[in-house]
């Protein structure tokens, strides 16, 4: 889906569950007329549970709710979650369920987070339904109203509509609400959806390709195209400062970040600045290149970029990527520098690990 820059948003920036979920249990608890809820990773536990019973208290007084979850990411969510869901009149699907005749199509997932409350205001970002998040995770969420709204309400309608979801499909209105200018900032909600449609891909292209300044990458899962490596390596040669901040301890996938470091090499021999955060597992997910920032569920891998359904929020405003910079400068300062000369002396074991780990996750995701 490519969207156009629209301008009078209000953008807010809600780091840190502490501040996001009791803004959108808030949201759920004060919507009026409709809810709709897009997610991939739904386990049963405590997080799902104090949202599902915000859910089923917003159907029983006669708000739309429409909860559309990825049949995958989803399989730890139990049956009786989902009965009380559907008893409670929430249209439930999900998207994609598995298909032995069709094994490559199993791998595109909706990895996407939304949360859009009466078709006025959004949410979106890295945030899961799991109780991954009471072991303190770090993650991040946005909040937006103003005409970018009816990007998501598009993006949301087309894939509930699509023939890939199966479930209560039950009729959606595809209007925006009435409203004015909610801000001053431009914005657009943008889409992957694999190789057909690589809007967040080829917009993070296009940014990096124009950077005078700064590209600054975080992301929990680093597992790059050979495309995005090329492009910081040839930002970084033309006198851009180039950081990177990935997850560190605490990973919850440590093959992944293995994977990634195979990496890092040819990365600082480039001036790249590389960082590992320490204080807990950040599953957050944004790139700032100049005052330019992409923010949502796209972790900038060869997964998201070339797999599976993203949704990304983008912003072009100063102001609000002050925000970003801040954060993007406080987890540094709590991060482990990886210095090149201390990586070129690791382990050869260290070594062996990080090349089959690349080549398990280059060979899932078809790159070679």
């Amino acid at each position: 889906m490519g969207t156009d820059w629209k301008e009078g948003n209000r953008i807010t920036l809600l780091p840190d569950s502490r501040r996001f979920v009791p803004a959108l249990l808030e949201a759920i608890d004060t919507a009026q007329e409709s809810i709709w809820l897009e997610q991939y990773l739904v386990e049963s536990g405590r997080v799902t549970q104090r949202f599902f019973e915000a859910l089923i208290r917003a159907a029983r007084r006669g708000v739309e709710v429409r909860v559309l979850l990825d049949s995958f990411g989803a399989t730890g969510l139990g049956q009786h979650e989902r009965t009380r869901l559907s008893a409670a009149g929430v249209a439930l699907c999900h998207y994609n369920p598995f298909m032995m005749r069709r094994l490559r199509r199993n791998l595109v997932r909706t990895h996407r987070k939304l949360v859009l409350i009466d078709r006025r205001v959004i949410y979106t970002g890295g945030y899961c339904l799991t109780d991954d998040y009471l072991g303190d995770w770090f993650d991040l969420m946005v909040r937006a109203e103003g005409p970018v709204v009816a990007d998501a309400i598009k993006l949301f309608a087309d894939l509930w509509e699509s023939p890939r979801v199966r479930g209560d499909k039950a009729r959606l209105v595809r209007r925006a609400a009435p409203q004015s200018q909610a801000g001053s900032m431009p914005a657009r909600l943008v889409q992957n959806e694999g190789h057909r449609s690589p809007t967040i891909r080829r917009s993070l292209h296009r940014q990096i390709v124009g950077a005078t300044r700064r590209v600054w990458l975080y992301t929990p899962y680093f597992l790059p195209s050979r495309q995005l490596r090329r492009l910081i390596k040839e930002a970084s040669a033309r006198g851009v400062d180039v950081r990177l901040l990935v997850a560190g301890k605490g990973h919850d996938h440590p093959s992944v970040r293995t994977a990634g470091q195979r990496h890092y090499g040819q990365l600082l021999d480039s001036g790249i600045k590389i960082y590992e955060y320490q204080p807990r597992f950040t599953h957050a997910k944004f790139c700032i290149v100049d005052d330019w920032v992409t923010v949502g569920s796209c972790n900038f891998d060869h997964w998201s970029l070339h797999w599976n359904l993203e949704a990304n929020l983008e912003v072009d405003s100063p102001t609000y990527c002050a925000d970003l910079v801040e954060l993007f400068e406080s987890h540094s300062e709590e991060s482990r520098p990886i210095l090149a000369q201390a990586w070129q002396q690791r382990p050869r074991t260290q070594r062996l690990r990080e090349r089959a780990a690349a080549l398990i996750s280059a060979w899932l995701a078809g790159l070679r």
